[in-house]
């Protein structure tokens, strides 16, 4: 059914492919950039993922001004103001990003300072605080789940005052997204599942919940025909191309969906659990997703019905009876989970974490309550549902 209005955007250029890392020297030039600067983190370095991203420059006049790889797990303002200041002090003109979620939101603030002026981040915070278009920026993720290379936001740890400061701007989005299987190939079996799951978060919700629509639902669909057709052999053979690019592309489109269509209570509930018992985000979409669908599957079943295809595939679907596909859904990524967990020990339930007691749930489910995603998931939630659902996740 067509929405009586939505808007859609997205005009992040994505760039992939067995060879897409060899086209950056060319994007850059037509932006006018001569002296990028490479943000990331030691892991990446120490990998030699930036190898064949050095070597596309080899036989160019564009020249990598500088290479700063002190982005730890979770990025905070002192971390930003290093990039700003070292990009300044190396005369570049461009930033790449090369990592994962932390490494892009420390880019995405980096690039604010470096071309607003100052050290000042807090001014920006919020909502399109921006005034105008940043400096050049491309991603390029080293894996395969926040979808960051496609979004509008960043956020960043003020150590200080022990908070989170969120910023959101169409001028924050990067000018390409360069999605390279050979960014993935390295990806532990345990990362490659909890990103890949974090993907699937995102396509699911973006699909099921209040602010979809029609194209949002196409990128949403086919990032989950994306993963579930490639996630289990990625896993058994690691360095398969053709399955690291599927994976890549699925959390690239799902990041398009998200970012046009929001998230619901998965998020609001993981983002709690999240800042309750610092748990990676990705690990939390997956112990939430199935109990969060069948608490919303009186109001949206026939959506959550829809995604029967692209996960378990049209034989599936067209076995099992209309009235039973919204629970066979649920029931799927209950059975993607227990082989997650059997090949790579990802928890499925918040006691498999280890790190949570039950004395702290009504904490998380006090800070979902709070958390914005809530508005857009299609049944409403009071604390003593959220709670129920946490308990379930138990």
């Amino acid at each position: 059914m067509a929405k009586p209005y939505y808007e859609f955007f997205c005009p992040v250029k994505v760039i992939a492919g067995h060879a897409a890392l060899e086209h950056i020297p060319f994007e850059l030039a037509v932006l006018g950039s001569k002296r990028p600067m490479i943000i990331t983190d030691k892991g990446v370095r120490t990998n030699n993922l930036l190898a064949p991203i050095e070597a596309s420059f080899e036989s160019t006049d564009i020249e990598i001004g500088f290479i700063f790889d002190d982005v730890p797990p979770d990025s905070s303002l002192e971390t930003v103001r290093a990039a700003a200041q070292a990009y300044r002090a190396n005369h570049c003109d461009a930033i790449i990003a090369v990592g994962g979620g932390s490494v892009i939101d420390t880019s995405k603030a980096a690039n604010i300072l470096v071309s607003e002026g100052g050290d000042d981040l807090l001014k920006y915070s919020g909502a399109h605080n921006l005034p105008k278009p940043l400096k050049p920026f491309f991603v390029i993720p080293t894996t395969s789940g926040t979808g960051s290379e496609v979004t509008l936001a960043a956020v960043v740890s003020d150590n200080q005052k022990n908070v989170k400061l969120a910023f959101a701007s169409n001028y924050l989005m990067p000018h390409a997204a360069i999605l390279d299987p050979r960014m993935t190939q390295t990806l532990p079996p345990h990362l490659t599942a909890m990103t890949a799951m974090d993907a699937m978060t995102h396509a699911i919700e973006a699909y099921t919940c209040i602010a979809a629509n029609p194209i949002s639902d196409a990128y949403a669909t086919a990032a989950i025909k994306k993963i579930s057709n490639n996630l289990f052999n990625v896993l058994e053979t690691p360095t398969d191309a053709h399955g690291r690019l599927e994976l890549a592309q699925a959390s690239t489109m799902a990041g398009i969906a998200f970012s046009n269509s929001m998230v619901g209570i998965v998020h609001s509930l993981g983002h709690a659990l999240g800042a309750v018992a610092h748990l990676p985000h990705g690990l939390c979409m997956n112990l939430f997703l199935p109990y969060v669908l069948d608490y919303n599957k009186e109001v949206n079943g026939d959506k959550i019905a829809d995604l029967l295809l692209p996960l378990a595939g049209p034989d599936i679907y067209a076995q099992t009876p209309a009235n039973e596909r919204a629970n066979k859904t649920i029931a799927t990524l209950k059975e993607i989970r227990d082989r997650l967990h059997a090949v790579t020990k990802l928890p499925r339930t918040l006691s498999e974490t280890g790190k949570i007691t039950k004395e702290q749930l009504d904490a998380v489910a006090e800070k979902a309550l709070n958390d914005g995603s809530i508005i857009f998931n299609p049944k409403e939630a009071t604390l003593k549902d959220l709670r129920a659902i946490l308990d379930k996740a138990w």
